[in-house]
């Protein structure tokens, strides 16, 4: 039998350094080029339309001042004054005191926010819940009522008189008054934590889903217990969605306004019209109309709320690479 006969293999065709690219595939790259812009643009239009717009204008208000001439029977004029409604905002009390206050409720609501939202989602994951489906929708319900609909039906619940909750307390000896100084932002934190503890759940157990059961069952099999799996595997496994979870909860609470604000309204006597940076805000520009003052604190939250947002991601990522 005859040997077969080897065909020599040509190198593959290359194109010189200075060869021109055939004319199909510049036309290719370019309705690429354009069908992307296409996609693109109106992305960007609706981004300078409600924010790169909004934040300009925000800085070039806050830095004027209006002026009323005469004893306040003539026009008002606009004046120039640089960084003097920044200065005016810090240098105001109530505007420093409203972030010692929000200082306080981060530090009781983050962490009932979070911790509570953790163990939730921990306990509807493990291996002995039932009715998963159930308990997902029962908890995420109270995030689908609109916040100020939430908040006037806890300011019922807090009411004496109203509220059958201070009746049972009092059937059973007992006294509370939601809106005193000692009880006022504990009152707060469960207004806010009952609404959005299952929005946090439901991202937190999202996360889980994506944990390989094998690693769980691995941990079993050498004796972990449910407590310890948790804790060792499950929470450091979806490090990437507390840190995204604890962000979000920093930023949305340094903007409460609806519940200060209803509590404020309810005569919480600890609660006035400044106590919190957007009260104060909201006082300064629909109040008194002080639009300059309003567009100064307002860049000085925004400002807050970007450097709290970098201690987060840089602890979070630190918390990430230990674990």
């Amino acid at each position: 039998m005859a040997a077969p006969v080897l065909q020599p293999v040509s190198p593959p065709k290359t194109r010189p350094p200075g060869a021109v690219k055939p004319l199909g595939s510049v036309r290719l790259r370019r309705s690429q080029r354009r069908a992307a812009a296409l996609f693109i643009t109106p992305f960007f239009v609706l981004f300078g339309a409600v924010m790169v717009a909004p934040i300009g204008y925000a800085v070039w208000m806050s830095l004027f001042q209006e002026h009323s001439s005469g004893l306040g029977f003539g026009g008002t004029e606009r004046v120039f004054s640089g960084f003097g409604n920044y200065t005016r905002a810090l240098s105001d009390a109530g505007f420093r005191d409203s972030f010692a206050h929000i200082g306080l409720y981060c530090a009781l609501y983050i962490p009932v926010m979070i911790g509570g939202s953790l163990l939730l989602a921990l306990l509807v994951d493990s291996a002995l819940a039932r009715a998963k489906r159930f308990f997902q929708l029962a908890l995420f319900l109270p995030h689908a009522i609109p916040g100020l609909i939430a908040s006037i039906i806890w300011i019922y619940l807090y009411t004496p008189g109203l509220s059958p909750v201070l009746e049972w307390i009092g059937a059973l000896g007992g006294s509370w008054n939601f809106y005193s100084n000692d009880h006022v932002l504990s009152s707060m934190v469960n207004l806010c934590a009952w609404q959005w503890i299952g929005y946090n759940m439901v991202i937190f157990y999202a996360a889980l889903q994506a944990v390989p059961r094998e690693v769980i069952e691995a941990a079993v099999v050498d004796g972990a217990g449910a407590v310890r799996t948790a804790l060792r595997i499950k929470v450091p496994m979806i490090a990437s969605a507390v840190v995204m979870t604890v962000l979000f909860t920093c930023v949305g609470a340094i903007q409460i306004f609806t519940e200060p604000k209803l509590l404020n309204q309810r005569g919480a006597p600890s609660i006035d019209t400044e106590w919190s940076p957007t009260l104060f805000i909201w006082k300064a520009g629909f109040v008194q109309h002080d639009y300059g003052l309003a567009a100064a604190a307002s860049l000085i939250l925004a400002l807050l709320g970007v450097v709290l947002s970098y201690i987060v991601t840089r602890l979070g990522n630190r918390w990430k690479a230990a674990s």
